[in-house]
C-alpha cells in the first residue's frame, strides 16, 4: 500500500513506518518538524519522505502536494499529545484539544481533499473506556465509555467527531484503541522509559510508583503489524482494541527489567497501592485480521533497555 503517517516522529508512528517499509510499502510522514529526531533507525531518514504538519493548523501546500504524489491508500493518523499527564487533569488543556480533537478533524479533511480517498486509521487509546474494577478489568469494544481524564476526554472526542465527519465526507475511518505499548526508542515520560532511564543513569534507588499496577503491555512491533492490518481489512463501521490481551502487573515488566540488567539496582516504591487499568478483549482484532502477538514481555523490556544503552554509547 502507499501510507500517509502522520507523527511519523514519534514512538508508534516509527514502529509503523519501518514495518510498512518491511511490507513493501511506500511510506510518506508528518512531523511537527521536517527533521528525524536523534536515534531515528537510518531506514528511516533514507528511504521516508518527511514533511512538516503542525496538526493545529491546515495542511500547507508543500503537505499537499507530496501526499498527491504519494497518492495514499490509507492515512494513519498518529499525531497527538500521548502523554495522559501532559493533557490536564479532569478536563483537558487547551493545547491537548487543539492536538488531539481538532488534529483529527484536520486528518478526515485531508483524506477527503486527497483524489485517491484514503481510508483513515485513527489511533485511539483505552483511555476512552470508563473504569474497570479489579474482578472484571477485560473490556471489549462494547463496554462502557467514560474517560476521567483530560486524555481519554480528548481522544473519545477525536472519535466522536471524526467519525461524524468521515461520515459527512465519506471518507472510511477505522478506530484503534491502543493498550499501554511498550519497546525500544520509546522516551519518558512514560513507566519503562523512566525506569531504563534511571537504570542508565546509575541511579539507585530505582523509583517505581508501585508493583500492584495490573495493566495490558503491547509491544509497540505487535502493535504496529495490527494497524497495518486494520488498514488493509478493518471493518470502518468499527471500533478495533489494540492490546496484548493479558493482564500484567507492573511489577511484571519491572522484573524483566531486572532481569535484564547486570547488577539490578534495589527498588523504592513511592506509591505502594494497587491500580486496575482496563485489558484488551481482542476477540474482534483477531477475528478480522488474524494478528496475534508474537514479542514475550522479557524481549520487549531487553530491546528497549539495550536501545537506551546503544544511545549512551553512539558518537555524540
Amino acid at each position: 500500500m502507499n501510507a500517509l503517517i502522520t507523527g511519523i516522529a514519534g514512538f508508534v508512528g516509527g514502529h509503523l513506518a519501518e514495518h510498512l517499509l518491511c511490507e513493501g510499502d511506500r511510506v510518506v510522514g508528518t512531523a511537527l518538524s521536517s527533521r528525524w529526531p536523534t536515534g531515528t533507525p537510518p531506514q528511516l531518514v533514507s528511504e521516508v519522505p518527511l514533511v512538516a504538519w503542525d496538526v493545529t493548523r491546515d495542511p500547507s501546500a508543500s503537505l499537499l502536494e507530496a501526499a498527491e504524489a504519494l497518492s495514499p491508500d490509507c492515512l494513519f493518523h498518529m499525531a497527538a499529545i500521548s502523554v495522559p499527564r501532559e493533557c490536564g487533569d479532569v478536563m483537558p488543556t487547551p493545547t491537548a484539544e487543539a492536538i488531539n480533537v481538532d488534529g483529527a478533524l484536520r486528518a478526515v479533511r485531508l483524506a477527503a481533499e486527497l483524489r485517491s480517498r484514503p481510508r483513515v486509521v485513527l489511533a485511539s487509546s483505552s483511555h476512552v473506556y470508563a473504569p474497570v474494577a479489579a474482578k472484571s478489568p477485560m473490556v471489549n469494544e462494547d463496554a462502557p465509555l467514560g474517560p476521567a481524564r483530560g486524555y481519554g476526554k480528548t481522544k473519545l472526542a477525536a472519535e466522536r467527531l471524526a467519525g461524524r465527519l468521515a461520515r459527512e465526507l465519506g471518507v472510511e475511518l477505522v478506530i484503534a484503541r491502543g493498550f499501554q505499548q511498550l519497546g525500544p526508542r520509546q522516551m519518558g515520560p512514560m513507566m519503562l522509559a523512566e525506569w531504563i532511564e534511571q537504570i542508565v543513569s546509575g541511579s539507585e534507588p530505582l523509583e517505581v510508583q508501585t508493583r500492584r499496577a495490573t495493566i495490558d503491555v503491547c509491544d509497540v512491533r505487535d502493535a504496529a503489524r495490527a494497524y497495518r492490518l486494520l488498514a488493509l481489512r478493518g471493518d470502518s463501521t468499527r471500533a478495533y482494541n489494540i492490546g496484548n490481551g493479558m493482564a500484567r502487573t507492573s511489577g511484571d515488566v519491572l522484573n524483566a527489567l531486572l532481569g535484564a540488567v547486570d547488577s539490578p539496582p534495589t527498588v523504592r516504591e513511592t506509591h505502594p497501592v494497587p491500580k486496575q487499568a482496563p485489558i484488551a478483549d481482542v476477540t474482534r482484532l483477531r477475528a478480522t485480521t488474524g494478528w496475534q502477538p508474537t514479542v514475550a514481555l522479557e524481549t520487549t523490556v531487553a530491546d528497549a533497555l539495550r536501545w537506551r544503552i546503544s544511545q549512551c554509547d553512539a558518537p555524540a
